[in-house]
């Protein structure tokens, strides 16, 4: 495997490419297994998680925290508010300041992503189940990388 070197890819890349793949692979998989409606939410937050330039724990909270202040905030808007672009810079606005209340502040990324897509997105279904799916398909996401990080940890690079 020498000669692979010559073109950047040594051990560290391939083990990455692999866990990266086992962690997509196995969230989409068990998002499809709980029928859930949008299961690629599952592969993207554990590529997020398992590809991150900082410790995937430290990700993984906020992203956790994020996304659950960002449904909540999300659905909580939805059920009285048709999503205006004022209704959704409120929003947005919203979520800076609450998570920073709750003392979360470096999810306020995740909260914003969050309540964009809830908010934004057309459904059929009431407000709150969304907001559920999607809390639940991204936590499927971090639990398999966070998992898989700890479990299978990547060679020096």
């Amino acid at each position: 495997m020498q000669w692979l070197d010559r073109f950047g890819i040594n051990r560290f890349v391939l083990m990455q490419s692999a866990r990266t793949t086992v962690a997509a692979v196995v969230s989409l998989l068990l998002a499809q297994l709980f029928k859930l409606p949008e299961s690629y939410w599952a592969p993207i937050s554990a590529v997020v998680i398992i590809l991150s330039t900082i410790n995937p724990r430290t990700v993984g909270w906020q992203r956790f925290a994020g996304t659950a202040l960002g449904a909540v905030i999300a659905a909580a808007i939805a059920s009285y508010f048709r999503p205006t672009w004022i209704v959704y810079g409120i929003g947005i606005f919203v979520s800076g300041f609450v998570s920073a209340l709750v003392r979360v502040a470096a999810a306020y990324r995740f909260t914003a992503i969050t309540l964009t897509i809830v908010l934004l997105s057309a459904h059929e279904r009431s407000p709150w189940i969304v907001a559920l799916h999607r809390f639940i398909e991204v936590s499927i996401g971090i639990a398999v990388a966070l998992l898989l990080a700890e479990i299978w940890p990547l060679p020096s690079s």
